[in-house]
């Protein structure tokens, strides 16, 4: 087995592989024998048909495009091992058999992306805006009312339906007099308020009785999943089984021991403001790290080759399928429930994998250029961060992850230290000039209100009083009268503006 690199343009390569024609040979009896059972030829039993004889009949490359299968994944992960060593391969391969002949070399090319040269721009010192950090009295009392929502207590009641009551309820749906599919619900807890049916489906509710039976029309939205059902009108028959409310408790110290570890209110109080302010701390953390790289990408020359980005898509959509399979879902489910497909999917995935790329081509380049180094000791301390989040043994993580994963640990951290050395380097924007640069737009805005009513005035017929006079008339009018002066009063106005 050996390989040869041609590079391409736009950071392409191919490598074109050859395998022996002893190993292509082994790869097509291979195949043989894994077809062998399924093969069959009058005067002999099935599974029995000698190799030579399904050649004869059917030609002797009735086996090798099984043994290309056989043999590429195996001898491009190989060629893969060896050629990473000198090139970056950052994309799946696009395979193409070269030549495959009985008796000769078997030889395929694989069409790879490599790493992207990036010409870095200016990374330290990247301007970024002030997130505000302060924790306002109202998001405290939002953050425990949400809370209090949480733990309300849902009871029965003998009364008409109210916004924000839950009703049980059956109903089925009907289109030009007839069921349609998954329009159909029994004993369904439904809140009302909560706009999770279409159209004015809850609002008809309101008013209604236990026991109640009773229509309620509403239209599909044009854009509905189901296209069979979008636009149209539909009659629901819905009958009303219970009817519960909230029960929301008081603000006091028995509110609070219930839902935290404090025995008092005002204890429960500081806590809820203390997360609040850690959360907006790391936030703030994160929106000042996401600015910064993205005044750098800004600022620097990417060109991403399109195998890489398909890759990172790829990989982006698998990873989201992943998640709905520990959520008891397959990725099939998900494209029939919303109507999509894995091309729509790919497509809408492509911004956020570009950003990826770029992001992660920035942190590689930062940390080359200040020689950012990670030592074994960050290495072990991570892996016990590891350990400890997972609750094992730290010689089990490490014989978990195995040695590639290591290096993956590795890069993560080298990452991780660009990515702080680019937030500590950052320069936030002060507060001061933004307020100039808001109130010189603000004087901006004044300037032709001033102007048109300099027009008016001149357009209004002239007064036998002067201006002046007129106005220092109105001044003592109002000092006799005990009223402010104008002057004070816009004085005033002017100060309060300023608090």
């Amino acid at each position: 087995m050996g390989f040869k690199v041609e590079k391409l343009e736009g950071s392409m390569a191919k490598l074109i592989i050859d395998v022996s024609a002893e190993e292509f040979e082994a790869a097509c009896e291979k195949a043989y024998q894994r077809n062998k059972k399924r093969i069959s030829v009058p005067g002999f039993r099935a599974g029995k048909v000698p190799r030579n004889v399904v050649e004869k009949m059917y030609g002797k490359e009735v086996f090798f495009e099984d043994a290309a299968n056989i043999i590429i994944p195996d001898v491009y992960e190989k060629t893969y091992d060896e050629a990473i060593k000198e090139l970056e391969i950052v994309s799946a391969p696009k395979i193409e058999v070269v030549e495959m002949e009985a008796g000769k070399p078997f030889v395929f090319s694989a069409e790879v992306a490599l790493k992207p040269e990036i010409k870095l721009g200016k990374y330290k010192g990247v301007e970024v805006e002030k997130v505000d950090t302060e924790v306002s009295e109202d998001e405290i009392n939002e953050a425990i009312e949400k809370e209090r929502q949480n733990a309300a207590r849902i009871v029965s009641v003998d009364r008409a339906v109210k916004s924000g009551d839950t009703v049980t309820i059956d109903f089925e749906g009907f289109v030009d007099g007839v069921a349609f599919e998954g329009g159909k619900g029994e004993n369904y807890n439904l809140e009302i308020g909560s706009h999770s049916f279409i159209d004015t489906f809850e609002d008809q509710i309101i008013g209604k009785n236990k026991d109640d039976e009773f229509d309620v029309n509403v239209t599909f939205p044009e854009n509905y999943q189901a296209s069979e059902l979008a636009g149209k009108p539909a009659v629901f028959k819905v009958k009303i089984h219970e009817i519960k409310e909230k029960q929301l408790a008081e603000l006091d110290d028995d509110f609070a021991s219930d839902v935290s570890s404090y025995d008092t209110f005002a204890e429960y109080k500081e806590s809820v403001k203390k997360n609040l302010s850690d959360k907006k701390t790391e936030d703030a953390k994160k929106q000042k790290e996401d600015a910064a790289v993205a005044a750098i990408i800004e600022g620097s020359e990417i060109e991403i080759p399109e195998m890489m980005l398909a890759t990172t898509q790829r990989e982006m959509l698998d990873e989201f399928a992943q998640r709905l399979k520990y959520q008891g879902m397959n990725i099939e489910q998900y494209f029939k429930y919303t109507g999509t497909n894995a091309e729509i999917m790919m497509e809408q995935v492509k911004p956020q994998a570009e950003q990826k790329i770029k992001t992660q081509l920035v942190l590689e380049a930062v940390a080359k250029a200040e020689n950012i180094e990670v030592s074994d000791s960050d290495v072990e301390e991570e892996i016990k961060k590891i350990a400890e989040n997972y609750k094992m043994e730290v010689e089990k993580v490490k014989e978990t992850l195995g040695e590639g994963n290591e290096e993956a640990i590795k890069k993560d951290i080298m990452m991780q230290k660009a990515l702080d050395f680019i937030a500590e380097n950052a320069k936030e924007k002060k507060e001061k000039a933004k307020k100039v640069k808001e109130e010189t737009a603000e004087a901006a805005e004044e300037k032709p209100k001033a102007k048109k009513t300099k027009a008016a005035a001149e357009e209004e017929p002239a007064k036998e009083e002067k201006p002046k006079t007129k106005k220092v008339k109105e001044e003592e009018k109002a000092s006799e009268e005990g009223e402010e002066k104008p002057k004070a009063k816009k004085a005033k106005a002017e100060k309060k503006t300023e608090e």
